[in-house]
């Protein structure tokens, strides 16, 4: 069984590739159909965020992995590839188990990501490209990040990408006294950071969405009122403060649009968070005065206050996660040689209804049942160890020696 793992990061890539390799959630389906269709790849699951996109895959051929995503986004595999990391194996498990368990994120110790996987596989299952070797990996997966969650402190004093983007507001607005705030998009990202801002008593919330009842939900829990995105053009211009993050594929707060607002409030700052990958806010926008930009590039630097206190839980973590890997390869080597166990079972079961076939014509024919049994059994014995004994005949020194140990072992037979 070859396991293998292909992606980018926010360690490996700038946003600008990230974005470009991302999957809609709605597609990941038929994306994971599409992959899986090619007769070198066997299971396949993938896991995209704003911080990584992942292939996870049970193939011969890894770098098929490669051609198909550079393939699905319309890409130039070379133009990707030196933001890629491939990983064979036992690497992939490693690798697995850390981003699970929040050691391989831009928030070290972020629970989020353990729901994003669990969603990932989820699909992977509905679409049927998760197989034996993929499943086992993502059960074995969870319940490190469960263990490691449970054993250690990662998760404590963890700053969140939600919270990073409050500590910058205050320091350009202070407090949130007199502040409006709005939220585009109603997603699990969203209602992370409406929580957060909620918090600090803002003058108002607003939030933004394609479905006027579905942001009304979010709203009515945040004691906002709730706008649909076609009348943001006509609104933007009252928020001090925006945050966005849809599932978008194209930008929906363009340059033009932000332009006229800050022209309407008269140059009045506006800050603005711009969460999704790819992005909703067009980049060009970071370069108009009166505009603070953030994206979650951005955010890393404000999240890495404080990281040393999750540092020796890292350290345990990685200490736990070892162990587990080592644990499933040994999985691992177990189910490669189930086709060996197999057929020599096979094998054995063949030799055993030959001769139980010789005993039962010899009973036909009224030889003596006590005769017939010493002679089958006789007969099974030999044939069972006539390939060991040739082979041990067969070999002379050094070779000799190691099969002999070999065959002790196998047989369980101690030294006299």
């Amino acid at each position: 069984m070859h396991l293998f793992a292909l992606g980018v990061n926010h360690t490996t890539a700038p946003l600008a590739i990230r974005e470009n390799v991302a999957f809609h959630q709605e597609s990941l389906g038929q994306a994971l159909r599409e992959l899986t269709a090619q007769h070198t790849v066997k299971e396949a699951a993938i896991l995209s965020t704003c911080n990584r996109t992942e292939l996870y895959c049970h193939t011969e051929e890894p770098e098929a992995a490669l051609q198909w995503l550079a393939s699905y986004h319309q890409l130039d595999p070379l133009a990707i590839q030196p933001y890629t990391y491939s990983l064979p194996q036992e690497a992939a498990v490693k690798h697995a188990f850390r981003v699970a368990s929040g050691l391989d994120s831009m928030v070290l110790g972020e629970a989020q990501i353990l729901g994003q996987m669990k969603q990932a596989v989820k699909i992977a299952e509905h679409a049927g490209t998760l197989g034996t070797l993929l499943h086992q990996l993502f059960q074995r997966t969870f319940s490190v990040a469960k263990e490691v969650r449970t054993t250690t402190d990662i998760g404590a004093s963890s700053v969140s990408m939600a919270a990073a983007s409050v500590k910058l507001a205050q320091r350009i607005f202070g407090d949130f006294k007199g502040l409006k705030v709005l939220f585009i998009g109603a997603g699990e990202m969203i209602e992370l950071c409406a929580e957060h801002y909620a918090a600090q008593h803002p003058a108002s919330i607003t939030v933004a969405n394609r479905t006027l009842e579905r942001g009304e939900h979010l709203a009515e829990r945040l004691g906002g009122h709730a706008i649909v995105l076609a009348d943001l053009p006509e609104h933007l211009a009252d928020f001090d403060i925006v945050v966005t993050s849809t599932a978008s594929q194209l930008p929906i707060v363009g340059l033009g649009l932000v332009e006229r607002a800050i022209k309407t409030r008269k140059h009045r700052p506006m800050f603005m968070v711009d969460l999704a990958v790819p992005r909703d806010i067009e980049p060009e926008v970071a370069e108009l005065d009166d505009v603070f930009l953030y994206t979650v590039d951005d955010l890393a630097e404000v999240v890495k206050e404080g990281i040393g206190n999750r540092q020796q839980a890292a350290e345990e973590a990685e200490a736990i996660i070892d162990v587990r890997v080592n644990n499933f390869m040994h999985w691992l080597e177990t189910r490669e040689a189930v086709p060996t166990i197999r057929a020599l079972r096979d094998h054995a079961e063949r030799l055993r209804r030959h001769e139980l076939e010789k005993a039962q014509k010899a009973l036909a024919h009224g030889e003596d049942l006590q005769q017939v049994l010493e002679a089958m059994s006789q007969a099974l014995t030999n044939k069972l160890l006539h390939g060991p004994s040739h082979a041990l005949h067969n070999v002379s020194g050094d070779e000799r020696e190691h099969l002999e140990s070999l065959l002790r072992q196998l047989y369980q037979i101690r030294n006299t």
